[in-house]
């Protein structure tokens, strides 16, 4: 690797590097371990920092009403992290906080190796409330959260510092959770400000506007006193006296991006002031790739490990063999469906997969506009449905759309096989992005940035059946990888739904049951397509644009 690699610290707030920590609660931690993961394979300097959750996000529990409930299995880091020497210490609620650093290594296709750092105040010189600051993922309230936030960002800085790593050419923060680090960089150049921001980028992954902290700057006072400069002029501070998280990490970034092409426009328009493009999400492929693709794939496509382009040549593999591995992949997943629930799903009927956290602008249950529509279409036998997702625990709305799902589900007993799989988790995903024959997103465009469990799908063949918001406006090709629903320029539920109803009923089912030689088309298209959005396309891209 030659010396002008840049050398990056990756920080997030939540990182699903592994599915034995339970460090991620969906989308956005995943997302940052595919990074780090992608980022090794591609030999790049990366140190990642995120905190220790000993409690993580909680394993979800279902009862058949479909109320869930959340219980917190203990987490204990020995042998998965090796716990490091001595704490770091943060001046919190006006006492001293100790925090203790673990580290998660990964190794990369090549041998390189990238650390993540785990920031655990579990420690037994803290008060006992201070030992509950990172216990558990997006847990507490707003207190609970400036906390969190601090031991991220000052105390991850830190602990880098402490470990010896002085000279990052950037310091990469993954959403506003992250962004006190720009006060400690502050301190450090002496409160030189373009220092500070040579050295800074970020990224926005939400357009929905509650997804941005704030906080009264009063409260942030209160708890992390003379760690916030009593000099900063931030607009939101002057204009309504709170800190917005998000703003802060734009403040004192040199350039910052959205995770989508269409999600970098919404994100300029949320934030005018600052200059924001665009690096479309990508997942790390030889994680997602099921096991039997994987096989298939060595076989007949060799480097395609260290190489996702190798798949473009798809077409080289015989029909014989991509049936086999779709419906190799497609038992695994409905016999672990089958062992889990009541519901016996058959393997020849058309399955349908939605798997994704519970909030209302995904729209979980528009498939259940129409419900005598819906009968009509699966009479026969001929499509059933499997969905996971976990709300917040104190998303009261979130819970009510997992109950109502299963409430349909049972409602529909006898005419539409439905199934709800519990604890959606990294292995569950990987199981259900592998193992459907259809990918099913309804999200209220453009508030999904980008959305990857489908990308995750066309890498094992799925085709997509999706609004064209997030990724999916980038990656779709119409009828030929998958398909739009809805119109673009005008999306409402009673439209969306319409026209996910015709395309099930005049271009999904006939062709899945109907003209194998179509069907197989697609999977290869499919295929073709998520090469575009691997995490190896996507760290590529911020190497070239952000991490000069």
């Amino acid at each position: 690797m030659s010396n002008n690699q840049p050398t990056v610290a990756y920080f997030s707030a939540e990182i699903g590097i592994s599915p034995s920590i339970h460090t991620y609660s969906g989308g956005l931690g995943i997302l940052a371990g595919d990074h780090i993961k992608a980022a090794a394979d591609l030999n790049v300097n990366m140190v990642a920092v995120t905190l220790m959750y000993k409690e993580g996000y909680f394993k979800q529990r279902m009862d058949q009403d479909g109320n869930q409930s959340e219980v917190y299995p203990r987490f204990e880091p020995d042998p998965l992290l090796t716990k490091i020497d001595g704490t770091v210490t943060l001046p919190l609620r006006g006492r001293d906080v100790h925090v203790q650093v673990w580290k998660y290594s990964f190794e990369g296709i090549h041998g390189k190796i990238i650390d993540t750092l785990l920031l655990d105040t579990d420690v037994e010189e803290n008060h006992e409330d201070d030992r509950k600051i990172t216990l558990r993922l997006y847990s507490g309230g707003k207190d609970h959260r400036i906390l969190q936030e601090a031991v991220l960002g000052f105390g991850g800085i830190r602990a880098l510092r402490k470990l010896g790593y002085r000279d990052f050419s950037t310091y990469h923060m993954n959403e506003g959770h992250c962004s006190f680090l720009t006060l400690e960089l502050l301190q450090e150049f002496k409160g030189d400000e373009d220092e500070v921001r040579k050295r800074c980028h970020f990224t926005t992954h939400t357009p929905v506007s509650s997804g941005h902290d704030h906080f009264a700057v009063d409260r942030v006072d209160k708890l992390i006193g003379e760690l916030l400069p009593g000099d900063l002029k931030l607009p939101s501070m002057v204009l309504n006296s709170r800190v917005h998280m998000t703003e802060l990490g734009l403040y004192f970034s040199r350039s910052a991006n959205g995770v989508s092409e269409l999600h970098g426009a919404v994100a300029r328009e949320q934030f005018p002031k600052f200059n924001i493009g665009h690096v479309t999400n990508g997942v790390f492929h030889r994680y997602w790739v099921g096991k039997i693709f994987r096989e298939v794939f060595d076989r007949n496509l060799p480097g395609w490990r260290e190489n996702p382009e190798r798949l473009l040549e798809i077409d080289s593999v015989s029909d014989d063999e991509l049936l086999f591995a779709r419906r190799s992949q497609k038992r695994f997943l409905l016999d672990y469906a089958n062992s889990q629930t009541q519901r016996a799903l058959a393997f020849k009927t058309l399955t349908i997969g939605f798997a994704r956290r519970a909030a209302e602008y995904k729209r979980a249950r528009l498939i259940f506009h129409d419900k005598e529509r819906l009968i009509r279409l699966a009479k026969g036998n001929k499509i059933q449905f499997i969905f996971a997702g976990k709300a917040h625990p104190r998303d009261d709305h979130g819970k009510e759309i997992l109950k109502d799902i299963v409430v349909q589900a049972k409602e529909l007993l006898g005419d539409v096989k439905i199934v709800f799989l519990e604890n959606y988790n990294m292995w569950l995903g990987n199981l259900i992005t592998a193992g459907v024959d259809v990918w099913l997103n309804t999200p209220l465009r453009p508030n999904e940035a980008s959305g990857t469990s489908g990308m995750k799908a066309t890498l094992n063949g799925v085709p997509n059946l999706s609004i064209l918001d997030g990724w999916w406006a980038e990656g779709c090709k119409d009828g030929v990888n998958g398909w739009a629903i809805g119109d673009p320029d005008e999306s409402n539920d009673a439209a969306d739904a319409d026209h996910l109803y015709s395309l099930l009923e005049n271009k999904v089912i006939p062709t899945y049951y109907n003209d194998q030689k179509k069907w197989l088309s697609l999977v290869r298209e499919a295929i073709k397509t998520g090469v575009q959005f691997t995490g190896t396309r996507m760290v590529r891209d911020y190497i070239k644009t952000y991490y000069k």
